[in-house]
């Protein structure tokens, strides 16, 4: 492609709404443009680069049996609703589009597909003779983000490739989900990406044993947790570890004490003199069920530990039935205006006891009435602790449970992992912390789907039995974008050689030159011909501005036909470390073919 053809433009300072430094450059190097909040076009170059992942994905899903189909991105809501998500996915995560048609059918734009994927199989998959089956789509998304940020990294449309298998055991669904993780593997280091596999919550998607692909990113919206022998890696959603050890009790006998200004952990402990790991903090939460009624949670937990809302939200999600609901549609720290809501009186914010009375709510059909008490491991075995007294000021110390406090009746871990502890598979092995970017998760769904949905086949002993599923998903515009962000300078984007959009670009410093022209001309040709893409910047522009906006785009090899033609030579430059080298023109195409062989093999 001449540059002088395409549609190429590029900006010299950073966009205003742009935010991490991959955004930035491919706004400024005209690989992408903002069409509105969240909505991005892919421009010439990027949509090359979109292409060259989504092979690479093809090719290693083709590898696995897997059958790549299109499935509609207008959804019905009844087929939502069978499996129980329509409310979750338009109220409690609200990331669904949803719309009404002409004949007052409700509508949805898909976000993910499990819904219309269970329906073909029921419909069509009879028998276990059928099975396995393993469909996939790279598909235009949709997702309702509250605050559509970073680009291609959260847009509200983008490009995802998602599989989903069917099985009629667990065994089956096991061997499929190894052989993906296999192949997400082998699509990221094709793609010339670092990365990380890692053990993952399943959100709304569900099922049981999930598993993250991060590429490792300082701009990356998630926290790895991993041990430096290789063998522990998590999301810190899901990520489990050791607490450090607590510390004594410096209180020896129970009583109270006036503690003003001490409504946080730090005041408290400089107050008294303690270690926060003697403390139990209580911490109030508001959960709303998807059948509208409204339960306060209070979480007792110790005091050099923080609640992990995730997994939070997985403990009250399993204690649905008990409020005649299936699923949590919000969980939330209810601030001054919640309270007003549902408060008899004013709470002890800060001084809480973990038998804070229940007289505290004012009851009704939307709220409980009881508080819903959980207690975090950590706290379980504390004695002579430091705890709030349910009066302003004042806490206590040389507290014991089912002494001066009911230990709570149902125990949770629900603390949130962090760097520095102790590996629950060898605590001589610490946690070290990096940032991610989640480009992939693979999911064991099991029978969720399919029994909420009748999804059935005839098993070989005649009985009629649910699918066992799985599901498996990659981000691809993400996964462009994430390139970026794990790979530029100063100079803007460093391309992998396997998504790169051209492998090289010729840039004649002097168009007026005829030797110069001469020579790019027959190197263009050749190149291209040989199976090396490349571009030719023929713009009539100086010869700074054409290598500026060379390295920019990130193209892997310039080359250059300038002062080296005297010796039959051309300077041929790395993009990725900017070394120069002088190679004779008869010899460009071997040579690059060699070093484009090297990088992507």
């Amino acid at each position: 492609m001449r540059l002088s053809q395409m549609l190429f433009v590029t900006l010299r300072e950073d966009p205003a709404e742009a935010e991490i430094p991959s955004h930035k450059l491919l706004l400024r190097a005209g690989y992408i443009r903002r069409i509105g909040s969240g909505i991005y076009a892919y421009l010439p170059l990027m949509w090359r680069v979109l292409k060259k992942v989504s092979q690479i994905v093809r090719e290693e899903m083709d590898a696995t049996g897997a059958q790549e189909c299109l499935l509609p991105q207008l959804q019905p809501a009844d087929l939502w609703r069978e499996s129980g998500r329509w409310d979750t996915y338009t109220q409690a995560e609200g990331i669904m589009f949803a719309m009404t048609d002409r004949q007052q059918r409700e509508l949805g734009l898909g976000p993910t597909h499990e819904e219309v994927i269970t329906t073909i199989a029921k419909d069509m998959i009879r028998s276990y003779r059928q099975l396995p089956v393993h469909l996939y789509q790279i598909q235009t998304k949709f997702r309702d983000e509250i605050r559509p940020r970073f680009g291609l990294m959260r847009g509200r449309e983008f490009i995802m490739k998602d599989g989903y298998s069917f099985h009629t055991n667990e065994e089956s669904l096991k061997k499929t989900y190894q052989d993906m993780a296999q192949a997400y593997s082998n699509m990221l280091r094709r793609s010339g990406l670092q990365f990380r596999a890692v053990d993952a919550d399943s959100g709304a998607i569900g099922g049981s044993g999930s598993q993250e692909f991060m590429v490792l990113a300082e701009a990356g919206e998630d926290e790895v947790l991993y041990t430096e022998d290789g063998q522990y890696a998590a999301n810190v959603e899901k990520a489990v570890s050791m607490p450090a050890d607590a510390e004594p009790s410096p209180f020896a006998t129970f009583e109270k004490r006036e503690t003003p200004g001490t409504e946080t952990i730090d005041k408290l402990c400089k107050f008294l003199k303690c270690s926060p790991t003697q403390v139990v903090k209580n911490v109030l939460y508001q959960a709303v069920y998807d059948n509208g009624i409204t339960v306060l949670v209070l979480v007792s937990i110790r005091g050099d530990q923080e609640v992990n809302q995730v997994k939070l939200l997985n403990e009250l999600t399993k204690l649905a039935g008990n409020y005649q609901a299936k699923t949590v549609l919000f969980l939330t720290v209810p601030d001054v205006e919640a309270q007003r809501k549902w408060a008899a009186k004013s709470l002890p914010l800060g001084y809480m006891a973990p038998d804070v009375a229940d007289d505290y709510i004012a009851g009704s059909k939307e709220v409980n009435s009881k508080f819903l008490r959980l207690v975090d491991r950590t706290a379980v075995d504390l004695t002579n602790f430091v705890t709030g007294s349910n009066e302003s000021g004042y806490h206590v110390v040389g507290a014991n449970w089912n002494k001066e406090f009911p230990l709570p009746a149902t125990v949770v871990g629900v603390r949130t992992a962090k760097k520095g502890d102790r590996a629950v598979h060898n605590p001589e092995q610490t946690l070290q912390s990096a940032r991610g970017i989640e480009v992939g998760h693979i999911f064991q769904l099991g029978t969720k789907y399919s029994q909420a949905m009748g999804a059935t086949y005839t098993s070989e002993q005649g009985e009629e039995m649910p699918f066992v599923m799985g599901c498996y998903g990659v981000g691809v515009s993400r996964l462009a974008q994430s390139a970026v962000e794990q790979s530029y300078d100063k100079d803007g984007i460093i391309w992998p050689v396997a998504i790169a959009p051209y492998h090289a670009i010729i840039s004649i410093p002097n168009i007026s030159d005829a030797q110069q022209v001469e020579v790019a001309e027959k190197l263009y040709a050749e190149l291209n011909q040989s199976g090396i893409e490349t571009l030719l910047d023929d713009r009539d522009e100086r010869a700074g501005v054409k290598f500026k906006d060379a390295d920019l785009i990130g193209i892997p090899y310039r080359i250059v036909p300038g002062r080296s033609l005297k010796a039959g030579k051309v300077e041929v430059v790395e993009r990725a470390t900017h070394k120069s080298h002088e190679i004779l023109i008869d010899e460009v195409n071997s040579t690059l073919k060699q070093w484009i062989e090297a990088a992507v093999s």
